[in-house]
């Protein structure tokens, strides 16, 4: 099977948003009145962001997901994405399984595949999104504010401590670690919280490298400073980690990554209202510390002690 018919056998699909579908030289896109462009790029590396064991479809899910992430961490509504893919070879049964999943998350979201190019090379797929938002309404790292409250979206931790299992570092019972394994392969994307929160939330950013360093975002480009309940977010694990060290659940929670859960700012005054947000969005959402005018990041126990242990987060060249 060459280039073209494998394009067309498992990527080719009817497109309404760009005129030209998918085979002309560029897609066309045009925002709605009113609305800007919202633009994001993700690029997943085999034995970098996923595990050579991972099965196609879900890889196909997840390669779409952290990029809806990223959209819903603008308020952002996703309209088309292209696809960049680098394949060893051709392999049918993979390219079904990885393109099947694919789109039933992008059907999902109503965002279409309007473009993209594949080559043969070791594998990697690398997804831009773009969606639209109202001018001036994006939410941006940049806008947190001292006495703002702290939340965050869902579950933490649950990936890393799939990925510790692989590792052999630690073990879960079978059906902690297929919820575990889930989660850190098939990450749901918040894109309809981040849509709710639009005029409600100062700041956001989606956890994508782990809740300290993507918090840290915030806090440069605010100019802030911030209290972190590490008790709060460590109870935010959904599994069953009977007989694992507080110390080990921490580092999951804070600073594990791939949870792919929005980590955002609002004043205290808009409580209900993100209460209200995260109810018509199916989502929880859990206040987990505060945001201070003194720079820095202070993670403190549920009674208000500091918290020793040292945390860091994922960095593609460390």
């Amino acid at each position: 099977m060459g280039e073209f018919d494998l394009i067309t056998r498992y990527f080719k699909r009817p497109a309404t948003r760009s005129p030209l579908g998918v085979g002309d030289d560029c897609a066309l896109l045009a925002p709605a009145a009113g609305m800007q462009l919202a633009v994001s790029s993700d690029m997943l590396v085999e034995g970098r962001h996923f595990l050579s064991t991972v099965a196609p479809a879900r890889l196909g899910h997840k390669a779409l997901a952290v990029n809806l992430s990223d959209l819903a961490a603008c308020g952002a509504k996703p309209l088309a994405f292209t696809l960049a893919l680098a394949l060893p070879g051709v392999d049918e049964p993979w390219l079904e399984g990885f393109s099947r999943e694919l789109f039933a998350l992008a059907d999902a979201h109503g965002c279409e595949l309007v473009g993209g190019d594949t080559t043969r090379g070791p594998l990697n797929i690398c997804i831009t999104v773009f969606g639209e938002v109202p001018a001036g309404g994006a939410l941006l790292r940049s806008g947190a504010r001292a006495g703002d409250d702290l939340w965050v979206s869902g579950s933490l931790g649950d990936a890393r401590l799939a990925l510790e299992v692989f590792r052999g570092t630690i073990a879960l019972s079978a059906t902690a670690f297929d919820a575990a394994r889930a989660r850190m392969e098939q990450p749901t994307p918040r894109v309809a919280l981040g849509q709710a929160l639009r005029g409600i939330a100062t700041s956001a950013v989606d956890v994508s490298d782990g809740l300290i360093g993507d918090l840290g975002h915030i806090l440069a480009s605010s100019r802030v400073g911030a209290t972190l309940d590490a008790d709060a977010a460590t109870a935010l694990i959904a599994l069953d980690t009977t007989g694992l060290p507080t110390e080990v659940l921490r580092t999951c929670a804070l600073s594990g990554g791939d949870d792919y859960e929005l980590v955002f700012t609002a004043p205290a005054s808009a409580r209900a209202a993100v209460e209200q947000a995260g109810q018509a969005s199916a989502t929880r959402v859990t206040r987990i510390g505060r945001i201070e005018a003194d720079a820095g990041l202070r993670i403190v126990d549920a009674s208000g002690a500091p918290v020793p242990q040292r945390f860091g987060s994922f960095d593609h060249f460390v």
